[in-house]
């Protein structure tokens, strides 16, 4: 008996598909950086960044202000 390895062609084709979608999408000339391209799962990953990078850097500079102050003493 003469046994092949069956492949999916329709899954390959369909993830062919998905690679020449993505590319139309991320080289579309919107005006859109392209880390905000993939939509608004994008833009909520990036606001989140930049709120714990915001608030890391003011907790960092207050630690700072509070560590130059001469300590009272009691």
């Amino acid at each position: 008996t003469n046994h092949q390895p069956t492949t999916d062609c329709s899954s390959a084709g369909q993830l062919r598909n998905r690679i020449r979608e993505a590319q139309k999408l991320f080289q579309e000339d919107n005006g859109l950086p392209v880390h905000l391209k993939g939509g608004s799962r994008d833009v909520l990953l990036y606001r989140a960044t930049m709120t714990l990078t915001l608030a890391g850097t003011c907790y960092s500079v207050y630690s700072l202000f509070k560590a130059s102050m001469p300590q009272k003493k009691a």
